[in-house]
């Protein structure tokens, strides 16, 4: 995200609350389209440090079988975003091919993507199923994610395509 998407951003939402967004949107430019396609990236990405997936580690999901948060000394710019690592084991992993170890719709839980909304994934509620990690915004979508996984998984990906159309790149 750019630094004037960082800046711009808590503004414009403090205006909209206030009832001065539709003003200041047009004095700087901005149309209601532009500020609600930057409101989202195609990963989940932490809009203060840029890191994806909130600088956790996704290998360690794997690896270690929990979350893990990565360090600045094992980072790696991927997908428009920057990922850390535990360790440069991790980190050389995810380069081999990250398609393996890149949480499913970048981060943004499941359930919500079955309903067509982008709604980002909690590094800390988790599930990997079938060798994908899945993030879910809350232990009661994990919940719901976990009675039919397939089902889930199909709703998904019936709105994926069109969810991942909105997100900016």
């Amino acid at each position: 995200m750019s630094v004037m998407r960082q800046f711009l951003r808590p503004l414009l939402l403090t205006l909209a609350v206030t009832g001065l967004y539709a003003g200041v949107a047009v004095v700087i430019g901005m149309t209601g389209d532009e500020s609600r396609a930057a409101t989202t990236e195609r990963v989940v990405t932490d809009r203060l440090t840029g890191l994806a997936i909130y600088g956790y580690d996704p290998v360690a999901y794997f690896t270690e079988s929990e979350p893990r948060e990565g360090v600045a000394a094992y980072e790696l710019s991927w997908a428009g975003a920057t990922w850390r690592f535990s360790n440069e084991g991790n980190r050389d992993a995810f380069m081999q091919d990250p398609s393996v170890y890149e949480p499913r719709y970048g981060g943004y839980d499941p359930v919500a993507i079955g309903t067509g909304v982008p709604t980002p994934g909690h590094p800390g509620v988790w599930l990997v199923h079938n060798q994908r990690l899945y993030v879910f915004h809350s232990e009661a979508n994990r919940a719901l994610f976990m009675t039919s996984p397939a089902e889930a998984i199909q709703r998904a990906e019936g709105h994926w395509a069109q969810v991942k159309a909105q997100l900016v790149p």
